[in-house]
């Protein structure tokens, strides 16, 4: 079913949160490096906005940061800040830097628990006060659909999502996929839950819906005692034994090859058999950006399954290694936190293909 845009008679209220990121710098002129500039000067850039038919109010993290310094600690005080102004707003809207986007957007979809109201992720690829950025668009769309409600007065968004180039993604399916197309990111395993055109197309079957009768809980703890590693052929059994035993490590998400494979050389499988033994929590991604991980598939994959990896299906590098910090701060036993990371909590997961 597809639903289009509809407006409600009663005025929306966004609030536009603005963390740091590409969009709202300028460029020095002595140095020629881009740097953040005061959020004021972002929205003189966009006069558009005065022409929205919805209360747009702001909020500025304060210093402004690159994504690439993005951390658990300030995915929580977005959280908070999400949570502290929920009942005052119809939607948020979130400005952030392209590089981590996908890891802060997949971390706020476990954090925000039964979310009932859009929260939208974007930024630009070029400062919103160059001739050709990508800035206006992203922002103006992203507003759109945080401040859309149907007939029934509900949000039509009711999930994290990371809007770029033209298309809502489910924010912990996203992946970001060119430093330089201005069609940034990408959803490979999962459809997209908004295209923007001449009309603003809904896919109403493809959004998650939360139990409207019960209110959004914020989760504010993450536990970040977790790594990523790639295989590649030729990695060193010293480096991998050191990961492996790493102390107050408890979980590692591991870039298999293809559909969930990996050298079945002695040492490595019994390295990850002691790890599992051990309590840590070893989840299977592939090192491509399309399919999913089926250990059965192959020999190479089931002497995982059998060494105590798990799977992590479809899921992207950001939604495990996320929902890994989040389900540690929950549950301090092991085998809790597997069972979890095979079931699909916030629509990350696809379990039957």
């Amino acid at each position: 079913m597809v639903v289009f845009l509809y407006f409600c008679t009663m005025q929306s209220k966004v609030l536009l949160i603005y963390t740091g990121g590409t969009i709202g710098m300028n460029r020095n002129q002595a140095t020629g490096a881009l740097e953040p500039f005061d959020f004021e000067h972002l929205l003189n850039n966009v006069p558009e906005l005065k022409q929205f038919d919805t209360q747009i109010d702001t909020y500025q993290f304060q210093p402004p940061i690159d994504s690439s310094d993005m951390s658990p600690a300030r995915w929580t005080d977005l959280s908070h800040t999400i949570a502290d102004h929920y009942d005052q707003y119809d939607g948020f809207v979130v400005l952030h830097g392209t590089d981590t986007m996908a890891y802060t957007a997949s971390a706020l979809s476990y954090m925000l628990e039964n979310l009932t109201k859009p929260v939208v992720f974007t930024g630009s690829q070029l400062p919103i006060g160059q001739l050709r950025t990508d800035g206006k668009e992203n922002l103006i769309t992203s507003i759109e659909i945080a401040a859309a409600k149907n007939d029934e007065e509900k949000a039509m968004v009711p999930e994290v999502g990371i809007y770029f180039g033209g298309h809502l993604l489910r924010g912990n399916r996203t992946t970001k996929q060119s430093a330089e197309e201005f069609n940034a990111f990408e959803s490979f395993n999962y459809p997209h839950l908004v295209d923007a055109g001449v009309n603003i197309t809904y896919h109403s079957h493809r959004i998650l819906t939360p139990n409207w009768g019960e209110p959004m809980k914020a989760h504010f703890r993450l536990d970040n005692n977790v790594i990523i590693f790639s295989l590649f052929p030729g990695i060193r059994e010293d480096l991998i034994r050191h990961i492996i035993h790493t102390p107050n490590l408890k979980s590692i998400v591991m870039r298999t090859f293809g559909s969930g494979n990996a050298p079945q050389s002695p040492w490595l499988l019994q390295a990850l058999k002691e790890g599992t033994r051990a309590g840590k929590v070893i989840v299977n991604i592939s090192q491509c950006m399309q399919g999913q991980v089926e250990m059965s598939r192959y020999g190479c994959g089931y002497h995982l399954q059998e060494a105590g990896v798990i799977s992590g299906r479809d899921s992207t590098v950001e939604a495990a290694v996320t929902k890994l910090m989040f389900l540690q701060s929950l549950y301090d036993d092991p085998e809790q936190v597997r069972h979890y990371m095979e079931q699909s909590i916030r629509g990350e997961l696809t379990l039957t293909l």
